[in-house]
């Protein structure tokens, strides 16, 4: 028998016992048909062991379940934990990373200006010398040259060469 049918049961008892007769002079007394009524308890008593189980069995998987989602739930805080500590570690490292990167380019834009002036300087200084001595060889060429022209003879026609 089903829950259902002990409450059914249960309610024609009831019914029985409410709408049975008074016993005349006997208060709240009254008269029912026993074999009725025993006939119903024991269908009632043979339905409650199984509604018994059912309801055992009902509890048992209503705690088990409890129970299950208690568990889900605090794995599924731990993980949460785990993905809150693993994100602000990567928070902290970015930031770390993203400081210090900022720091070797700060630090590679001195050197490069740095170097940009050195290089500039250094070219500067060879161009001023390349520049001084192709003004000297400069010089030197028009000074060979200057004597190369008063060191020319005038020429002397060939004919006068014969007769004397």
């Amino acid at each position: 028998m089903e829950n259902n049918d002990v409450m059914e049961l249960l309610d024609i008892l009831f019914g029985m016992i409410s709408e049975a007769w008074n016993v005349p002079l006997g208060g709240d007394k009254c008269v029912i048909e026993r074999e009725k009524a025993l006939s119903i308890i024991n269908d009632i008593k043979a339905a409650l062991p199984s509604s018994i189980a059912e309801a055992k069995r009902l509890v048992a998987a209503r705690d088990e379940f409890i129970g299950n989602a208690k568990r889900e739930a605090e794995a599924m805080r731990k993980s949460a934990e785990e993905k809150s500590r693993l994100l602000v570690d990567e928070q902290e490292i970015t930031r770390i990373a993203r400081s210090r990167s900022a720091e070797m380019i700060a630090e590679a834009e001195a050197k490069s200006t740095e170097l940009r002036r050195v290089a500039k300087e250094y070219v500067d200084d060879l161009m001023r010398q390349t520049e001084e001595n192709l003004s000297g060889s400069l010089d030197a060429i028009r000074a060979a040259r200057s004597s190369f022209r008063s060191a020319k003879a005038p020429k002397r026609p060939v004919a006068e060469d014969k007769e004397a």
